[in-house]
């Protein structure tokens, strides 16, 4: 998204308008869903996607003709052939798309746009909220969780939500991954977190290991000791603990401590049967079967993975599912 945004905001400062189509809703099967935006320069010219295909192709060249008028729009595509609006295509769902127009002397949407762009990678929630007065966007805000309190619990989502005059959809999710492990499976992980919009703080011991050479998308290397990790580092209640050292004990040593934070999520790789020994040390130490099933063990989506990047999809796949039901 932070592409979508500098390509808006460059476009803006070369005086050009922008286009901003805007998924609200989606419904059946629909190639892609609410939250998926693309921008549209006055030659065609696109950035990010709102599905792909005949949705994809109409709502550039519809684009283009509200650039030329310097108006939004809102627009249902059907993805069933029998319907009206029909699109060609035959997934079997409806598409709703804000068009949102840009100008470039409007001052205070540039703003928002920058507001937008600098929350990206940020460590708190903030929302997207859009206010529509039919066609037209009356508001555009960017918001934090102090701002939402005072609106209506249902914007309290970790899913977008529109209810015809009103769309309201999360940006950022607060929280850090704590990957502790800096082998070949954590090198697999950390860049598919990243594109997938989590900032990942890579700890290990091993200074050889841990470096930026090898985590060019780690938001933070941290070497210190497993026994004692914060000394370095401090888990919250919206942060992930993925645990992949290179020994038994170490895992055991980090898991012993994060279980004793609010961390949201916290797993660990390994065979079933290191999976069951560690859980068996971790009830002799005075660990709850409460406690023990917090963790995700063995990490990731079972789908067959083998290789560090495999292995790496499920793990992210498991967070991915985890983010979504969890604000």
């Amino acid at each position: 998204m932070k592409k979508i945004l500098n390509m808006m905001l460059a476009a803006m400062e070369r005086g050009e308008g922008v286009m901003l189509c805007s998924v609200l809703t989606a419904d059946g099967s629909a190639p892609r869903g609410a939250g998926a935006h693309m921008a549209v320069l006055l030659d065609g010219t696109a950035l990010g996607t709102v599905g792909g295909g005949a949705v994809e192709r109409q709502s550039i060249a519809l684009a283009q003709e509200l650039l030329q008028e310097k108006k939004d729009a809102l627009r249902t595509f059907a993805l069933h052939p029998e319907a009206a609006n029909a699109t060609g295509m035959i997934c079997g769902g409806d598409v709703t798309v804000c068009f949102q127009y840009f100008s470039p002397s409007d001052a205070a949407r540039i703003d928002t746009l920058r507001a937008w762009r600098d929350a990206l990678g940020g460590g708190r929630n903030v929302w997207l909220r859009l206010d529509l007065d039919g066609e037209k966007v009356r508001e555009l805000h960017i918001l934090t969780a102090d701002d939402l309190r005072h609106g209506a619990d249902s914007f309290f989502t970790a899913k977008p939500y529109w209810d015809g005059r009103t769309y309201v959809e999360p940006i950022v999710r607060a929280g850090r991954v704590y990957l502790f492990g800096a082998g070949h499976v954590g090198r697999a992980l950390v860049p598919v977190l990243r594109y997938v919009g989590f900032e990942v703080t890579v700890f290990d011991e091993r200074a050889q290991l841990a470096t930026p050479e090898s985590f060019p998308d780690a938001r933070e290397i941290v070497v210190g000791d497993f026994r004692h990790i914060f000394e370095k580092v401090s888990l919250t209640a919206d942060d992930y603990a993925v645990v992949m050292t290179p020994g038994h004990q170490a895992d055991y040593e980090i898991l012993e401590q994060v279980l004793k934070t609010d961390a949201t999520y916290i797993g660990c790789i390994g065979s079933k049967k290191k999976v069951a020994l560690t859980r068996e040390k971790l009830a002799a130490a005075g660990f709850s079967q409460r406690d023990i099933d917090r963790i995700h063990a063995p990490i990731g989506l079972a789908i067959l993975a083998e290789t560090p990047e495999e292995i790496a999809v499920s793990i992210a796949a498991e967070m991915i599912r985890h983010r979504a039901e969890h604000l």
